[in-house]
């Protein structure tokens, strides 16, 4: 059996993913698909809006195979190292495949733009650097470092996927993996669409309908397979919420404000002085917006401050995460759901994979999982106690097995 892997955050999972699933199984002519999945914070450092059991139930029911973990201590970085860790997640299970999309649509841009990187790295390298001294964040800093050294441009790099994409790329034959690289152009919607304009919209879209304006009818269940509003639906039933930002903001506005600039210095992704910026600002803040509105600078971007944001609320120090960071293979591979072609997988590949498969909580757990469980504990926080319990319950129990 081959497997092809899709790197994911389903939050929550809608149309252009389930075009995604198809045009991947016909384009690797895959057995398998498995989506290797952020958990209870991702990427751009936001929470899930549902969590993720619900989230891998939604990708079970749409035509995914398997659904595996991606760790907090990867899921929550910028792109080179959230694409390590997922990749090196996939290559772990013996993946053969990767498909991602992007809005480039073609893989030989990636590629060329990799070779372009690599023989320049020096002088890359050295302009970046000059460039953030002069106060510039590292996204447009390094824009800036790659159109001064390259006349013509593979690759648009500051489009979200085909960053993603080039760091997958980039991991791929970094470590020489023996992993094939494909890529889907997005359609009918960019990243950070905030309107719905037709059946395949953005997920910042769907969720900005969600939570802003608490609409969960017509023009969201035009953007998502059926069964993706049952999960939603069921979520909101049993928990009361959507997750976001500002049903955290008592919990991190409390930390802030009882920790010392030095105690904040340690966390994870304080840097070069912030811990002075967040304890001067935090006495004015009234919401979670507000504060990052009163934090961020041309330096400081958006998702940067979301993510240290995230590392303040479940207390991740550098200390903790700077070994973790450093993996180069995966230690175990957690099963967050599977159907039966994904469970017969697993099973043909139990002794050849290069990591054990866990599926739960135990006694001694690795860091990276110790990490996870903290996380986890957190995300759930503003829900009430009693179904607090029910829900981190879940995280000791086996994964989703998917009959239908």
């Amino acid at each position: 059996m081959e497997a092809c892997g899709l790197i994911v955050e389903y939050n929550p999972f809608h149309n252009g993913h389930l075009y995604h699933v198809k045009k991947a199984r016909q384009i690797t002519k895959a057995d398998v698909i498995i989506a290797i999945m952020s958990g209870s914070f991702l990427q751009r450092g936001e929470p899930a809006i549902i969590d993720k059991y619900y989230r891998a139930q939604m990708a079970l029911q749409a035509g995914v195979d398997l659904v595996i973990e991606l760790p907090y201590a990867f899921a929550v970085q910028n792109s080179e190292l959230f694409a390590r860790g997922a990749v090196q997640l996939l290559h772990a299970l013996n993946g053969k495949h990767l498909c991602f999309g992007s809005e480039s649509g073609r893989v030989a841009p990636f590629e060329k733009h990799y070779k372009q990187m690599k023989q320049n790295k020096t002088q890359y390298q050295h302009t970046l650097k000059n460039m953030l001294s002069r106060g510039q964040s590292f996204p447009s800093a390094s824009k800036h470092a790659v159109e001064m050294i390259f006349p013509e441009l593979p690759l648009d790099i500051t489009k979200p996927n085909n960053i993603l994409g080039f760091s997958y790329i980039k991991e791929i034959l970094d470590s020489n993996l023996p992993i094939q690289p494909h890529t889907i152009k997005r359609i009918k919607n960019n990243y950070h669409d905030v309107q719905i304009t037709n059946s395949i919209a953005s997920a910042t879209s769907i969720r900005t309908k969600l939570i802003k304006q608490n609409e969960k009818h017509d023009a969201i269940l035009s953007t998502i397979p059926h069964s993706s509003y049952k999960q939603l639906t069921y979520y909101k039933e049993k928990t009361g919420i959507w997750h976001h930002w500002e049903n955290y903001f008592p919990y991190l506005h409390y930390k802030v404000t009882t920790m010392s600039t030095n105690d904040l210095a340690q966390i994870e992704g304080v840097d070069e002085g912030l811990e002075y910026r967040i304890k001067k600002t935090a006495p004015f803040a009234v919401s979670f917006d507000d504060w990052m509105k009163q934090l961020k600078t041309k330096r400081y971007t958006w998702t940067r401050l979301q993510r240290m944001f995230v590392h303040i609320l479940t207390h991740t120090t550098k200390q903790e995460m700077n070994p973790l960071k450093e993996l180069k293979k995966m230690p175990y591979i957690r099963i967050l759901g599977m159907n039966a072609i994904g469970q017969t997988y697993l099973n043909s590949q139990r002794n050849a994979c290069i990591a054990p498969f866990i599926s739960r909580y135990s006694g001694k757990m690795h860091p990276l999982l110790t990490v996870e469980e903290r996380a986890s504990r957190i995300y759930y926080s503003p829900l009430p106690r009693k179904v607090q319990k029910q829900m981190i319950y879940q995280e000791f129990r086996g994964p989703i097995i998917d009959k239908n």
